[in-house]
């Protein structure tokens, strides 16, 4: 059966609530297909699932607290959701070489979904997480 483009958008907002802002294990197995490829893959990151998982498990969630992620907007075609969302949160960790700033944080993103069978199976996406690495430095290095 073919899904529905409100069922693959669902598919994404089950992601970015239970695996970003959860971290939950059980979640990501479910909705990441073994053969996962991110097409924009931060350089030195793994474009599999290992990459996703280094990526929140091994930098995002040990540096931000309370993450939320709010989505603005879900367009859907074919097998494919574009989404506009934030990740928001506290910096209480290590970011990047970066020491917690205790500052809110939000990073824009707008990503690209391929899903098949209730699962991600590819990814494109834009974000400002280098911005957010500059900013943080620089609050790190005023704060000296």
């Amino acid at each position: 059966m073919t899904a529905t483009i409100e069922q693959n958008k669902a598919v994404v907002k089950r992601f970015n609530k239970e695996i970003i802002e959860e971290g939950n294990p059980q979640s990501f197995q479910e909705l990441v297909a073994h053969t996962f490829i991110n097409h924009t893959a931060a350089k030195g990151f793994d474009s599999g699932p290992a990459g996703l998982i280094q990526m929140f498990e091994h930098i995002l969630r040990p540096a931000f607290s309370d993450l939320k992620v709010t989505i603005y907007e879900q367009v859907g075609e074919g097998d494919r959701v574009t989404t506009l969302k934030t990740i928001a949160g506290i910096h209480t960790g290590d970011f990047m070489g970066i020491p917690a700033t205790h500052q809110p944080v939000t990073i824009h993103v707008m990503d690209m979904v391929t899903v098949k069978d209730g699962k991600y199976h590819e990814h494109w996406g834009v974000n400002t997480v280098m911005a957010l690495a500059a900013e943080l430095k620089a609050l790190h290095t005023a704060g000296k």
